[in-house]
């Protein structure tokens, strides 16, 4: 994981050192401060407009469904937080396969609680028609 890391990286500073002279040969002097404004708002703004009507498509059957989206991605940022903080600070192995495994551990347990909140929709349904058919 730590070489891809540092793959990525190279490709950021390579980017990061194009757009500077290609905006230095348009006439922009840009601080690092400012071209990082710029990059990140444009780029945020694009993903806004992405997941926007993705988000509005998914809300159309459940906003639980959000949720879930939501979380996963928080997830997915706090374990390669926590990789790179391992890679940092050399306190235990930084791998790909430990950031995997931890998002399969919050699929497993939401998958249990699905099955859970299935179990108790089914018990619902059932009580419910039994009392129909017993008021009859």
């Amino acid at each position: 994981m730590g070489e891809v890391i540092k793959f990525l990286a190279e490709v950021v500073n390579t980017m990061h050192d194009l757009l500077i002279v290609i905006l230095a040969g348009l006439g922009f002097e840009l601080t690092d401060k400012q071209l990082h404004f710029w990059i990140i708002g444009i780029l945020g703004m694009g993903i806004l407009f992405a997941v926007h009507p993705l988000f509005k498509w998914i809300a159309k059957w459940n906003i639980f469904s959000l949720s879930f989206v939501y979380t996963f991605t928080v997830l997915v940022v706090i374990v390669f937080a926590i990789e790179i903080q391992q890679k940092i600070t050399n306190r235990g192995n930084m791998e790909f396969q430990d950031a995997v495994i931890g998002l399969w551990g919050f699929l497993v347990f939401f998958l249990i609680y699905l099955g859970i909140k299935g179990i108790l929709f089914g018990i619902q349904k059932l009580i419910e028609k039994v009392k129909k058919s017993s008021s009859l």
